[in-house]
């Protein structure tokens, strides 16, 4: 009888490796003649690009996904989605919840390591916020979009359910992913399908753990967590300043802003500031932006939403605590504070090191695209970091990208997803205790 211990695979290493048997899965299925609108088998690397993206909810095609994909690969692409939204440990747990009414340790870890709750009690209440406030938000979103598309535009009600069920699910997990070529730009003017969407967004992308503090302290913001102030103010922040750049730079462009009325330019503003933190719809046509607005564009793909939901980038929270961080540094205070409260030296390494890993990661990506594409500079890197951040918005060149160039997006929505510190994680051989540290000396900064 063998007394060894029993090897447990590390939390991280879990998550990275589930993600990539779900996109095998994916690929496969897409792969069927089934799937495919002309009942032929797709290529390798449209079934695989078409998975990457939808298990990493980013929103990116090579193909239209209405036309090209048949309904049983508009299913297996929604299916995808969801789950790589929903999570998922968090959808293993809430199984395990269902049949043994409780968590074992192991369980608890790897959700843990994909919520990013802060503790292994707040696992179980994560779990079930997900899943009551998943299913909700998307039937609500669904019913909605269904009745705008059959009263307001005439859309028969089969079409019209399957598309509010398909563009909710894909608002709801920041996918991105529309049954329409143009994205969402027929609707540019129409605040009852643009809000229900935008709202979704917001909601799935804000992050669960805020939603489950929201959930217990809605009436006693004082007694909130510092993560959910910093994800709120981030959040509000933003949106503000993103909806009045476009408006700013695009007010009088003749291509995207300049022909609607105010309150239609307001409306769009609004939406492209909500769907660049990671969503990938769009209401005007992005190749046609200016150069001004695709630049704040890289600024609000890079940052994302907020952490353990639906939404990719460095997050908010990251964001947040380095701005605190030079904020302390330049005032001369030996700590980063905000709200009354004090962020842990360790949230402040981690933030950097997202931070650079992210940084490395689009620069890498954006030198491998110029290398093997003649696209010009800013729209190989806002593919590169919609990429990255999950986002899903392109300047047009995706499909013309060669395989080496869809691979290496393929590469980028996958880290994206995953998170730079759970794949360095996976990666890494192990965590050793050292015994000793060496002497301190302090190098010349700046």
């Amino acid at each position: 009888m063998s007394t060894s211990p029993r090897r447990v695979l590390h939390p991280n290493r879990a998550v990275a490796l589930v993600f990539l048997l779900l996109i095998a899965a994916g690929t496969c299925l897409l792969r069927l003649p089934l799937s495919q609108a002309e009942a032929q088998p797709a290529p390798w690397l449209t079934a695989l690009f078409t998975a990457v993206s939808a298990v990493c909810v980013t929103g990116l095609v090579v193909v239209d996904t209405g036309s090209y994909w048949s309904p049983f690969g508009q299913g297996v692409i929604l299916a995808l989605f969801q789950l790589g939204g929903f999570g998922l440990m968090t959808a293993a747990s809430l199984l395990g919840l269902m049949v043994n009414r409780s968590l074992r340790l192991r369980s608890r870890l790897l959700t843990q390591a994909e919520t990013h709750s802060l503790g292994l009690g707040e696992v179980s209440g994560i779990a079930r916020v997900v899943f009551v406030v998943t299913v909700g938000c998307e039937t609500v979103l669904a019913a909605t979009l269904a009745a705008r598309l059959h009263f307001g535009h005439g859309v028969v009600w089969p079409d019209a359910l399957w598309s509010g069920v398909f563009h909710a699910v894909s608002a709801f997990n920041n996918a991105g992913f529309s049954l329409h070529g143009d994205s969402l730009v027929r609707y540019a003017g129409d605040a009852w399908v643009l809000g229900p969407v935008m709202l979704g967004i917001v909601i799935g992308g804000i992050g669960f753990p805020v939603l489950q503090d929201l959930q217990a302290r809605l009436r006693d913001p004082r007694h909130w967590s510092l993560h959910t102030k910093l994800t709120l103010a981030g959040t509000v922040v933003l949106l503000v300043v993103g909806a009045a750049g476009v408006l700013l730079f695009e007010a009088s462009n003749p291509k995207t802003l300049g022909p609607m009325a105010p309150g239609e330019r307001l409306l769009s503003a609004a939406f492209a500031s909500v769907s660049a933190r990671t969503a990938g719809f769009n209401s005007v046509d992005t190749g046609a932006l200016t150069r001004e607005s695709l630049a704040l564009h890289f600024l609000l793909m890079f940052i994302g939403g907020g952490s353990a939901g639906t939404a990719g980038g460095v997050k908010v929270t990251t964001a947040a605590i380095l701005l605190l961080l030079v904020v302390a540094e330049v005032r001369g205070r030996p700590d980063s504070e905000a709200f009354g409260r004090r962020v842990c030296v360790p949230a402040q390494r981690q933030a950097i090191t997202v931070l650079v890993l992210g940084s490395v990661m689009v620069v890498l990506g954006t030198l491998v695209l110029l290398r093997v594409t003649p696209f010009p500079t800013d729209r190989v890197i806002f593919e590169v970091i919609s990429a990255f951040g999950t986002v899903g918005l392109s300047t047009g060149i995706t499909a013309e990208l060669p395989p080496s160039g869809q691979l290496t997006l393929v590469t980028l929505m996958y880290v994206g997803r995953v998170g730079t510190i759970t794949l360095a994680t996976s990666l890494a051989l192990g965590e050793r205790r050292m015994p000793w540290r060496y002497p301190e000396e302090h190098p010349v900064v700046g």
